[in-house]
């Protein structure tokens, strides 16, 4: 029985970057001599079993045979005749395809370390076209590795396209392509996880409610970029700036899904893309199974970004019907969230990326006024009910009233003020 490193351990050690999980391929061996050493079988679909002191994954080595379409149309086969190079060629990318040995030698049969340093994301073998996950995979690592200069093969990127046009990528789950993508927005650069998927043709069979934004134009004054699915991606750059979390990216993400169901002849201006855009977000996170805290905080982006943008100019009263549509006050966190997510569209325009936005300011001032509205001190004075109700909006518009009176407004508002009356 032999043991080698696998995988992304591998490659980010070459690569000088932490390496916080280690897989391990074992060669000559049955699943009963891991048994007899206390390995724990996990695998459901592949035989897989956790060391039982590092909880390390360690997997026989196996080869497959594609038997169906889709990721679970695969046969086995694992047994201890299998070699090591036998198991590294069914991997997906040559990068992902090195291992060590017991003395740390490098084995690399398919050159993944010669592609490490041309920066290149290249298939392995021909099976590559087997799985349409790996499709999502190489996006999600395009976003992990621009910054380092990484960018998919030519061949990879046609056999990436063949597997689009002969509809293999149609059999994805949406379980499956959740899950590569919320760990792609978490990635340095997820934007090229959209643009790969975009550059093979496979955004519009996976996710055509964002593909359908390419192409549609907004008012030159306030949108330079003019394209709407530029726009989009320019923004989640923004989001990541700013520091926003996955879900907040996802937000950034879906924000603006109602102008790519405007017709055409409104074009460049989009009317009640807000309202829009909330069914938009809520049926795609049902098509993709996608939690609940990504698909409410997109909805509530989608349908209030726009008087997030023109905070500067709302009545209290209506900033306080914000606030309570946002169900801030009891959701803070979502509330900055979203917050993150506007200041992301604002600065999401060419030309615009260091443009100041007061608007966050005042928001979280007028936030911070309501909240301090306690209901406590009116049921001490025998309130309750609709009158308790009645009377602790009043003192909350009283006090954003007085926050919205007092805000020292430096700077003048920008186009982003009143853009959004103008164009949608």
């Amino acid at each position: 029985m032999e043991l080698y490193l696998v995988g992304g351990a591998v490659r980010d050690d070459l690569l000088g970057r932490s390496v916080t999980e280690r897989d391990w391929v074992v060669v000559g061996a049955t699943p009963d001599d891991l048994l007899t050493r206390g390995f724990r079988p996990v695998g459901k679909d592949f035989p897989v079993f956790l060391h039982p002191e590092t909880h390390d994954e360690y997997a026989l080595a196996r080869t497959e045979r594609k038997t169906g379409p889709g990721y679970h149309g695969f046969h086995v086969h694992a047994t201890p005749e299998v070699t090591l190079e036998d198991d590294l060629q069914r991997r997906d990318l040559t990068i992902n395809a090195m291992a060590r040995n017991a003395q740390g030698q490098l084995i690399d049969p398919y050159h993944g370390a010669r592609d490490l340093e041309g920066r290149w994301l290249r298939h392995v073998s021909p099976a590559f076209a087997e799985d349409p996950v790996r499709i999502l995979r190489v996006a999600r690592f395009s976003a992990r590795y621009a910054s380092l200069g990484f960018r998919v093969a030519p061949e990879t990127l046609d056999l990436m396209r063949t597997m689009v046009a002969s509809g293999e990528v149609d059999h994805l789950v949406a379980e499956r392509v959740w899950a590569e993508t919320v760990r792609a927005l978490g990635e340095p650069q997820p934007t090229r996880f959209i643009e790969t998927l975009r550059d093979c043709g496979a955004l519009a069979r996976i996710f055509p409610e964002l593909d359908q934004l390419f192409g549609v134009p907004q008012p030159t004054a306030h949108h330079p970029e003019i394209d709407t699915g530029v726009h989009t991606l320019m923004a989640l750059t923004q989001a990541v700036r700013l520091g926003g979390d996955v879900v907040t990216r996802f937000a950034v993400l879906v924000h603006d899904l109602g102008k790519g169901t405007t017709p055409p002849e409104e074009w460049p201006r989009h009317l009640g893309h807000e309202e829009r855009g909330a069914d938009e977000v809520r049926a795609f996170c049902q098509r993709l199974r996608v939690p609940n805290m990504y698909r409410e905080l997109g909805a509530l982006t989608a349908r209030y970004h726009t008087h997030c943008h023109r905070a500067l100019e709302l009545r209290p009263k209506t900033l306080l019907n914000v606030l309570q549509g946002l169900d801030a006050l009891r959701k803070p966190q979502r509330f900055e969230q979203f917050i993150v997510a506007c200041e992301a569209d604002a600065r999401g325009r060419l030309g615009m990326e260091d443009r100041d936005y007061p608007q966050a300011t005042l928001m979280r001032q007028v936030y911070a006024a309501a909240v301090d509205v306690q209901a406590r001190i009116l049921v001490e004075q025998g309130l309750s009910g609709l009158a308790l109700a009645e009377a602790l909006r009043r003192e909350r518009l009283a006090a954003v009233t007085e926050r919205r009176r007092n805000f020292n407004r430096v700077v003048t508002p920008t186009a982003v003020d009143v853009q959004e009356q103008q164009e949608e």
